[in-house]
């Protein structure tokens, strides 16, 4: 065996053992979620309050003309006493929103009810330096926090207040549900994704004492447990991550109710999607390298340590999968010499990465969607599209990943919000500097890459094995590719800013 074959396969194995190393994760989680009987998961408080505390309501807000007034307006009919309930709009936006919202404000205020609005004039820390800086005004024991596209149901506050009876408890969390999730076969996907995470993760990382993050709203904190863990800080790009896990170290408890929902918008369109994930899996690694050395040095137990290392280099399968990627016009030639050798040794490795990889990703969105009475068949059916989207967003997700890795610093690019209202603005393109290259233009290459790979492998029977997973990825590829290039060709004809990333 040559030394380039050697290279070859030791890189595949290296690549694949990681994969399949998250993908073990993936099925203790599964596992621990069907043990505890996740699925009926309804945690009750230990007792209520005599007397109800007093709530502030952060609603922090950034060009969100579309959904402003709503968000308002619906924080101000929540069921709890007037008296006791403060609404604070911290809003950074520099167009029409901000009139919008203030005036909202002052229908509010004219109606009765405790609300103030807080406006910056510069966006430093985007969404974290804002809720910093509205700190000061806060005035109530508990602090709720509510996206501007959300639309927390009436009974919220009561029945997540209780819960802070109990002194240890810090912050308490609530499921997402979803306003538009059968607007396409996009947002469908998306729900997947997201199950996966608060019906299954979530809810397994609580039962067995693990820690889990708040979700950066549908959630509420206990004021104290913010200023002990050192309040909102904006050096990673998912501040509520950074929060949750120095929250804590320092010691407090938290607490989520997955039988509580709270609905929000998913993205529309792909770029949107995109630049969501961006800034999701960059400050998740952020979150991990500013937090990890912390977390392995201090005293809690190892199993929440480890917990903590997979939730916080979530990102990392992604990068193994675009280097699987990258080599496989070379992995078709190494597989020749493989198989002649020791085809059965050959399969096994196969069938093993197989069942670790890819199986461990499809159980455990279909265990989430079952858990909720979701239909069995139908989710069968929407495996394909989840998995091709999900290969299709590694290569943004690789580039959130290493930027994180090397330190480089981007802002925080919001997630427009429609209301269903889908070409009401443009999407965001994610452009950087160092990398100038159009919008979809890798995917567009990969995904020619696999069309390569899929020809080449009707040369050699004993390849066809693989072919389903070639064609899956250079589906994938294009679904991203097309949209987010097309996104890109319409925001420069209509000379939309780019939003850099």
């Amino acid at each position: 065996m040559s030394p380039f074959v050697q290279f070859i396969l030791i890189y595949y194995i290296t690549v694949w053992a990681v994969i399949c190393l998250y993908g073990l994760h993936r099925y203790w989680v599964v596992w621990t979620y069907i043990r505890d009987k996740g699925w009926k998961s309804a945690p009750k408080p230990d007792k209520d309050f005599q007397a109800l505390p007093k709530v502030t309501v952060q609603l922090p807000m950034f060009n969100e003309r579309h959904v402003a007034e709503r968000v308002i307006e619906t924080c101000c009919k929540l069921d709890y006493p007037s008296e006791l309930l403060q609404i604070q709009v911290v809003d950074d936006s520099t167009d029409e929103s901000q009139l919008i919202a203030k005036r909202c404000c002052e229908r509010m205020v004219e109606a009765g009810n405790d609300v103030q609005y807080v406006h910056r004039e510069n966006r430093y820390g985007f969404k974290g330096g804002a809720l910093e800086d509205a700190m000061s005004s806060v005035t109530g024991e508990f602090i709720a926090v509510f996206d501007a596209d959300f639309v927390p149901p009436k009974d919220f506050l009561k029945n997540t207040i209780h819960h802070f009876t109990d002194e240890s408890i810090g912050m308490v969390q609530t499921r997402w549900s979803y306003l538009n999730r059968d607007q396409s076969l996009l947002t469908q996907v998306q729900a997947i994704l997201l199950d996966g995470h608060f019906v299954i993760e979530q809810t397994a990382r609580a039962a067995r004492g693990r820690w889990f993050n708040f979700n950066g709203t549908g959630g509420i904190w206990r004021r104290k447990c913010i200023e002990d863990a050192g309040g909102w800080q904006h050096d990673t790009l998912t501040e509520d991550t950074d929060l949750s896990y120095r929250a804590q170290l320092a010691g407090w408890k938290f607490k989520y109710l997955q039988n509580v929902t709270c609905p929000g918008e998913l993205p529309p369109t792909v770029s949107a999607f995109m630049s969501q994930q961006h800034r999701w899996n960059k400050g998740l690694m952020q979150t991990g390298i500013k937090l990890l050395p912390q977390i392995f040095r201090s005293k809690i137990p190892l199993a929440t340590k480890i917990e903590a290392f997979f939730h916080l280099t979530s990102p990392v399968p992604y990068l193994a999968v675009l280097m699987l990627v990258l080599l496989a016009l070379p992995g078709l030639y190494v597989a020749l010499p493989v198989y002649e050798m020791q085809p059965t040794i050959a399969l096994a490795l196969g069938g093993l990465f197989l069942i670790l990889g890819m199986i461990a990703a499809c159980t455990f969105y279909v265990v989430s969607q079952c858990a909720q009475g979701l239909s069995f068949w139908r989710t069968l059916l929407r495996l394909p599209a989840l998995m091709a989207i999900g290969v299709g967003i590694n290569v943004l997700n690789t580039k959130a990943a290493i930027e994180a890795l090397i330190r480089y610093q981007s802002p925080f690019v919001r997630t427009p919000k429609y209301a269903n209202e889908k070409d009401s603005e443009p999407d965001p393109i994610i452009k950087n500097k160092r990398f100038a290259l159009p919008a979809g233009s890798i995917e567009l290459a990969l995904a020619l890459m696999m069309i390569v790979c899929v020809m080449l492998s009707f040369t050699r029977p004993y390849l066809m094995i693989g072919l389903p997973f070639l064609i899956l990825f250079a589906v994938g590829y294009i679904s991203i590719g097309l949209p987010s290039l097309r996104s890109a060709v319409i925001a420069r004809r209509s000379s939309a800013p780019l939003l850099k990333a």
